[in-house]
């Protein structure tokens, strides 16, 4: 795995960068020796901030940890996204048993990690246990913000009026909005 490490209002050590490297290597289990894991350290008002990200064929494994200890920041992304590569597996399973002649090893995962038989975890199987259905009305970003807050909701569907396109505004952690907008490739 090749680890692209870089530090923000944080120089990165020899030990910040090998407990990175020690941590986050357990996933090489997972991935191709030329998978890329980009990974950024942060320290913002005290708060120490770790974001990984490893792009896969069609997906993106991503997870963002925050503590007062860079370790321990850590420690913690490497338990999540170990935790959300048993979900990705157990997704591909279930894909390559209900179509035989799809392809369930993306070239960024090695085959064993695919096809072992570990025990799938049952607490982490994604269950969708509702679905809202509503019109979608068109109105610009400014105007689904408006909306989303009078519905206390952290996001809002709609249709944007400028571009016809469905978007969603989202609430971010610091009390602006963000815009998500599709991109077709």
């Amino acid at each position: 795995m090749n680890f692209i490490i870089s530090g923000k209002n944080i120089e990165v050590t020899p030990g910040l960068k090998d407990a990175v490297e020690q941590k986050l290597g357990k996933l090489e289990r997972y991935f191709t020796p030329e998978t890329e894991i980009i990974v950024t350290l942060s320290v913002e008002k005290g708060r120490q901030k770790i974001e990984v990200t490893i792009p896969v064929k069609g997906s993106i494994v991503r997870s963002e940890q925050t503590s007062s200890d860079m370790y321990v920041s850590i420690d913690l992304v490497e338990e999540v996204i170990e935790r959300q590569l048993r979900k990705y597996k157990n997704k591909l399973v279930a894909r390559s048993q209900g179509h035989p002649t799809s392809s369930a090893s993306p070239n960024s995962f090695k085959k064993e990690f695919v096809e072992s038989e570990e025990d799938p975890a049952e607490d982490d199987e994604i269950r969708i246990v509702r679905t809202k259905r509503f019109g979608i009305k068109p109105m610009f970003p400014e105007d689904a913000c408006i909306q989303m807050e009078l519905l206390g909701h952290n996001f809002f569907v709609f249709s944007n009026a400028e571009t016809d396109e469905v978007n969603v505004v989202y609430k971010r952690k610091d009390g602006s909005f963000g815009l998500i907008e599709p991109e077709f490739s």
